[in-house]
């Protein structure tokens, strides 16, 4: 079995022998950098630890899970842009960086490389990976649009919210899982368990993103606090404020979030303690325990003997515990 630390150096050895042209420089440079600039490379690591859940050599699975991480980091540097965000990873992002207009094409770019790689991928999974991996590229899409809408509305409801974070964040993590469990060979019931498993760690990846992004330390979490306050954008902490607040209280969170040019440190702290009046925190904090504990049991109904879960459920726990 395989560490978290092996599986990820053998995705970075990859993502840094990718071949990249260097010209034109606007183009590709952007590419380089963000790739360089670390991440956790969860994703890619999910997709090979569901392979090592049923094989111990996972090479096969090298070639999807590399994609997977390609194609995540071309969604970053477009979420980017539409968030207006100016750091990734303790580092300025990619639009900040060059421009709006080449965040955008080296983005697409990017994502080029992604199915580029996906095509080094068995012959025979081919065509099933291909589908698994457009269903969950447009479902990521369709998140990041719902993301988007939700900031122009003044109220979501928790179902709205929870459905919006499945679509963003967590298909995708349940599309790696499905992926590695596939080029394993695993049985289409395994497979469906293993999707689940990485469905439900996904939510609680979102909802503790969420979190940090308020309650973080941004020298750890590596983006703005607070970013998320200032958009207005739907996070567990604040749908959850507003089925929650007194209408006192919902009615001045609703008149600090109307300021068109708000004090940034004003707005950040006043919207932070009504979050701590409506029990926000501590509800984010048992949401994601719950969903942990069904991911968990996800991958206890895969089957498999205990030992080659416990590099899963390691890195389960530590996702659920981490601060950045």
């Amino acid at each position: 079995m395989y560490t978290f630390e092996q599986l990820s150096e053998k995705v970075n050895r990859i993502i840094g022998e990718l071949d990249i042209p260097d010209s034109p420089p606007e183009l590709y440079d952007p590419i380089r950098y963000i790739l360089s600039i670390g991440g956790k490379r969860v994703r890619p690591v999910l997709a090979l630890m569901a392979a090592n859940l049923f094989k111990d050599n996972i090479e096969d699975a090298l070639p999807p899970a590399v994609s997977i991480e390609l194609f995540h980091n071309f969604t970053l540097i477009h979420d980017d842009i539409m968030d207006h965000a100016s750091l990734r990873r303790n580092h300025p992002t990619v639009h900040t960086k060059w421009n709006t207009n080449i965040g955008i094409l080296s983005g697409d770019a990017l994502n080029i490389y992604a199915y580029g790689h996906l095509l080094k991928s068995r012959k025979d999974k081919l065509f099933r990976l291909l589908e698994i991996f457009n269903e969950t590229a447009l479902e990521v899409c369709e998140g990041q649009q719902l993301d988007m809408n939700y900031e122009h509305v003044r109220e979501i409801t928790m179902e709205q919210y929870l459905e919006m974070i499945r679509l963003k964040t967590a298909v995708l993590l349940a599309g790696a899982m499905k992926i590695g469990a596939l080029i394993a060979d695993a049985s289409e019931e395994q497979i469906l368990h293993a999707y689940n498993c990485g469905m439900n760690l996904g939510m609680a990846f979102q909802i503790q993103d969420d979190y940090l992004d308020t309650y973080g330390d941004v020298n750890l979490f590596g983006k703005t606090i607070g970013g998320d306050i200032l958009s207005n954008k739907k996070t567990f902490l604040l749908v959850h404020a507003m089925e929650h607040l007194s209408p006192e209280a919902k009615q001045q969170l609703f008149k600090e979030m109307d300021v068109e040019k708000p004090n940034k440190e004003h707005k950040i702290k006043t919207i932070r303690q009504l979050f701590d009046v409506a029990g926000s925190p501590g509800e984010a904090r048992r949401k994601m325990e719950q969903y942990y504990k069904a991911g968990m049991r996800e991958l206890k109904s895969i089957g498999v003997p205990p030992e080659r879960r416990i590099i899963i459920e390691d890195l389960a726990e530590k996702l659920v515990s981490r601060k950045n």
